[in-house]
C-alpha cells in the first residue's frame, strides 16, 4: 500500500513488509544523512494533549531535518480546549493550517476520530491532511512500536526467532499492545510479566493465539530474564489507573539492578520507552546491554522516515 498521505493510526493497518520498508528508509537517512529539502515549505502540526519529552521532540527534530516547519501546542492549557472546544473543532480548525498532524491524546481512539475527520474534508475536495498517532490513551502508539522493532533489528540482526519478554503494566501500556500486535507479524517468543491485574489484555492474548505465537504469562522477572533477548521494561503508569489503591498495590514491583543482569545473557538488550521512574537502576546506564537511550535516538529516523514517505512520496 501506498504511504503517500497514509494515516498512521494503528500498527495493525501495516504489513510487514510495509514496516521493513519504513525501516530501510530509516537507514538510508541514518547513513547518507537527511534531505533538508524534500519537505520544505511543509507544516506539521503536533497536537500534544498529554505530556511528552521523546515523541514530540524527535517528531519536531524529524520534521525539522527535512526542512518542515511545525507548529504545535503542549497541554491544552492556553488553547480554545480549555473554553470547551471540541477534538472534531480543533481538528478541523488545525487542518487548514498543516501538511499533516501528529496527535497525542489521552482517550482511546482519539487518533481514529481525527483521521476519519480528515478523510471526510478530503472528500468534500479539501487537500488530504494525514493524521499520525502519537499516542492514544491505552489503546496504542504505533510510531513508538516502528522505532522499538528498528532498535531491536539494529540490536539483534532479526527479530524471528527471539525470545522478548515485556514487563510492567501490560494492561494500560499502548507501547506493549502495539509491540505485541506487531510481533505478530513475526516469528518469535513473548513472555509476559506482570500481576495478573496488570496482565496484557485478552483482546491482544487472542490476537497472539491466532497467529500461533507462543506467549506465556508470568509473575516475575526472575522467571524469563535467562531466556530473553530482549527485556522490555515499562513504568507502573500512575496516570492510566482509576484507583489509586489499585495503583500503591502494584508501584515498585519491578525492578532491573545490576543484581538481575547476572543472569542475563551477554547479547540480551534492555529497553524501555521511558520516561523510567525506579524499574530500572541508574547504575544499570553503563551496562553493554542497556539500550533504551539508543532506542530513544532512533525515534528521529524512524520519524523521519514516516514523514518523508506520508508528505514527500518517498518509497
Amino acid at each position: 500500500m501506498e504511504f503517500l498521505n497514509r494515516d498512521i493510526v494503528s500498527i495493525r493497518d501495516f504489513s510487514r513488509e510495509e514496516l521493513e520498508n519504513v525501516f530501510a528508509v530509516a537507514r538510508g537517512m541514518e547513513k547518507n544523512g537527511y534531505d533538508a529539502t524534500l519537505l520544505n515549505g511543509r507544516r506539521i502540526a503536533l497536537l500534544f494533549y498529554e505530556p511528552s519529552t521523546r515523541t514530540r521532540l524527535s517528531f519536531q527534530a524529524a520534521a525539522q531535518s527535512l526542512g518542515a516547519a511545525t507548529i504545535w501546542f503542549a497541554g491544552a492549557e492556553g488553547t480554545s480546549v480549555m473554553k470547551g472546544e471540541t477534538l472534531k473543532d480543533t481538528i478541523e480548525t488545525v487542518a487548514n493550517y498543516a501538511d499533516a498532524i501528529v496527535i497525542r491524546h489521552p482517550y482511546d481512539g482519539a487518533a481514529r476520530w481525527a483521521a476519519e475527520i480528515t478523510t471526510r474534508r478530503a472528500a468534500k475536495g479539501e487537500k488530504k491532511v494525514p493524521v499520525i498517532n502519537g499516542g492514544d490513551g491505552r489503546n496504542e502508539h504505533p510510531t513508538q512500536t516502528m522505532l522499538d522493532l528498528y532498535t531491536i533489528l539494529q540490536s539483534q540482526g532479526r527479530i524471528d526467532g527471539l525470545t522478548i519478554a515485556m514487563v510492567g503494566d501490560l494492561k494500560y501500556g499502548r507501547t506493549c499492545h502495539s509491540l505485541a500486535y506487531a510481533l505478530g507479524m513475526y516469528s518469535c517468543r513473548i513472555r509476559l510479566v506482570a500481576p495478573e491485574q496488570l496482565q496484557m489484555p485478552s483482546h491482544v492474548l487472542s490476537y497472539l493465539g491466532s497467529r500461533g505465537i507462543e506467549c506465556t504469562q508470568h509473575a516475575a522477572i526472575e522467571e524469563v530474564i535467562g531466556e530473553a533477548d530482549i527485556l522490555y521494561m515499562t513504568r507502573i503508569q500512575r496516570e492510566r489507573f482509576p484507583d489509586e489503591n489499585e495503583y500503591n498495590r502494584v508501584r515498585g514491583l519491578y525492578r532491573v539492578t545490576r543484581k538481575t543482569l547476572q543472569s542475563a545473557k551477554p547479547t540480551m538488550r534492555l529497553m524501555h520507552p521511558l520516561p523510567r521512574v525506579d524499574e530500572i537502576s541508574v547504575d544499570v546506564d553503563d551496562d553493554a546491554r542497556s539500550y533504551y537511550f539508543k532506542q530513544a535516538g532512533n525515534g528521529v529516523p524512524i520519524r523521519a522516515a514516516l514523514l518523508a514517505m506520508v508528505l514527500g512520496g518517498i518509497s
